[in-house]
């Protein structure tokens, strides 16, 4: 008979948290983090040694606190134009060095799931794992029948670590739309809902098999895109054994280079494949990191990962298709249209700052990279989004923006001169083409042959002028810079730095009071006025943050 061995629980494992714990827990490692972050910026700013002892510390604070927030790190380590370098190098080990649990513990899992001992399954087995990401760790092994696998095991004990992260985090949002009622309007229990229901999935090995499937027969005509062989006999839902496809990580241009591949091409087959992926298939890869990507010799594009995955419905794709094809042809008042429909905008009772910003965006950077000198020019305009706050992130949307974003951040590795508009070029091509079918690609063509026509019915550099000067004296946009809005920017900082100094005060009255009820054993008092502290200093670094922004962007001249 058979003798199968069973996994072996870790000591972290064995914790059995509470949410109160959990978000204490959570809370105590954010509150450290901002502040040192505020400590350094009042000593005068951090060095780039500072700021990689600081970005070592949060990767290890991320680690610490496991696979729900090591996936928010990997997203961020892919923002190279939004951190720093030196936190973006550190967070990047979120994608290669995620601890690994012991062999044992991995082929336990292995054997209880399939049912037979590793040698009865496979030829060869490579105990030492291939790769360990947060949510399980990769083993080489080769079938009898020669073929060489990847199984993918995944970590014990995640369910029960993401039922109580998802108790620690929704308490988090409760007492934050309590304290402030603004952020309600952010819906975060519905991004909260829709995160944990992606998270969920993620860890049904099963589901994701399926995913691969749809996503293989999706490219089927597209050779630039390779999705590893799903073999159903060896996958549940704890262990997924796929084709084995090497390659090189996707954010590694100098091995690119090396093997003779152009990274402009790299980014243009990334594009295009996510391109197709929101506005045509409806069904996308919302987790696309340096991790899960990889390139062949021959430039071919490798997909690892399909635990995260979205699906977009069709009034969104059509309205996603929209504002793409007004983003190629700069029309301002078509993307504003569709971001409303697509609910990222609110609407307000002026949209004359959005307007500009958005013309701002489609003027400069369409077609060149992002330089945020150039922001300068439009510093109404960014005091009037710091004010009126009208952009919104619907739950649907999040991980479409997420997917964007990390692509966008891998994109400007690979090259500093990438632009969204030529590297999308072969899918307008691809499309134009006819190649597709249904409602959408038809929609798509028309947005094409109204993209063709710009360039051909653009009115004349005067009837721009007058209709320009029409539209902002309708709109009262034509104004004369005068110094009462100085004024009133600096009253306006004022009145933070004398929040935060009120705050400030009230946390050092609370926390000495609490120090003397708790001398004098008056523990119940001392630890209600403790919380007071803690809530007090939770306003005063907010009112700092904010005095922080806004004197960012007074410097912005």
């Amino acid at each position: 008979m058979l003798k199968i061995s069973q996994p072996r629980s870790r000591r972290w494992q064995k914790l059995t948290y509470s949410p109160i714990i959990r978000q204490i827990q959570v809370f105590m490692a954010a509150i450290r983090f901002i502040a040192l972050l505020l400590w350094d910026r009042w000593r005068g700013g951090a060095s780039s040694a500072l700021k990689r002892q600081r970005a070592r510390g949060l990767v290890q604070t991320l680690l610490k606190l496991g696979p729900t927030f090591i996936k928010i790190g990997q997203s961020l380590s892919t923002r190279a134009d939004l951190l720093p370098v030196e936190y973006v190098e550190a967070l990047e080990q979120l994608q290669d060095q995620v601890p690994a649990f012991d062999v044992e513990t991995g082929i336990a899992i292995i054997e209880l799931e399939l049912g037979a001992s590793v040698g009865a399954i496979f030829r060869n087995f490579d105990p030492l794992p291939l790769a360990a990401a947060s949510l399980g760790q990769v083993h080489r092994a080769t079938l009898h029948t020669q073929e060489e696998v990847v199984i993918k095991v995944q970590r014990p004990g995640l369910r029960a670590l993401f039922d109580v992260d998802a108790k620690a985090i929704y308490r988090g949002i409760q007492v934050t739309e309590f304290l402030f009622a603004w952020t309600r309007k952010y819906e975060l229990r519905t991004i909260y809902g829709e995160f944990f229901r992606i998270l969920y999935q993620e860890i049904d090995y099963k589901q994701e098999a399926l995913n691969a499937d749809r996503f293989r027969n999706n490219f089927a005509n597209h050779p630039e895109i390779l999705v590893p062989k799903i073999y159903w006999r060896y996958t549940t839902n704890k262990v997924l054994t796929i084709e084995y496809l090497p390659g090189i990580k996707v954010d590694n241009r100098e091995a690119l280079i090396a093997c003779g591949l152009d990274p402009q091409k790299i980014n243009q087959v990334g594009i295009c494949c996510y391109l197709k992926q929101l506005l045509l298939d409806g069904f996308f890869q919302a987790d696309p990191h340096p991790g899960n990507l990889a390139v062949t010799s021959k430039g071919e594009l490798i997909f690892y990962d399909f635990g995260m995955m979205g699906e977009i419905k069709s009034l969104a794709k059509d309205q996603m298709i929209r504002n793409f094809f007004a983003v190629l042809r700069k029309d301002t008042d078509e993307v504003v249209e569709t971001l409303i429909k697509m609910g990222l905008i609110e609407p307000m009772t002026d949209m004359t700052p959005v307007r500009r910003l958005i013309t701002f965006l489609l003027d400069r950077f369409t077609e060149r990279p992002v330089n945020f000198r150039e922001f300068t020019l439009i510093k109404d305009e960014l005091y009037a989004m710091f004010e009126e706050q009208p952009f919104r992130l619907p739950a649907e949307m999040t991980f479409v923006l997420k997917a964007l974003t990390t692509l966008d951040g891998i994109a400007r590795i690979l090259d500093p001169e990438y632009n969204f508009a030529s590297s999308s070029q072969p899918f307008v091509r691809e499309v134009t083409a006819g190649k597709g079918t249904g409602y959408l690609v038809g929609e798509t063509l028309r947005q094409v042959k109204l993209w063709v026509q710009s360039p051909f019915q653009k009115p004349t550099v005067t009837d721009r002028f007058l209709e320009q000067l029409g539209k902002r004296m309708d709109t009262g946009d034509l104004a004369f810079s005068v110094k009462a809005k100085e004024s009133d920017r600096l009253l306006e900082s004022l009145s933070l730095g004398v929040q935060s100094v009120l705050y400030l005060c009230g946390a050092g009255f609370t926390l000495i009071s609490s120090t003397i009820l708790f001398v004098g054993q008056l523990s119940g008092w001392a630890i209600a006025l403790l919380c007071g502290s803690g809530l007090f200093s939770f306003f005063c670094m907010r009112s700092i943050f904010r005095l922080s922004l806004r004197n960012r962007l007074n410097r912005i001249s």
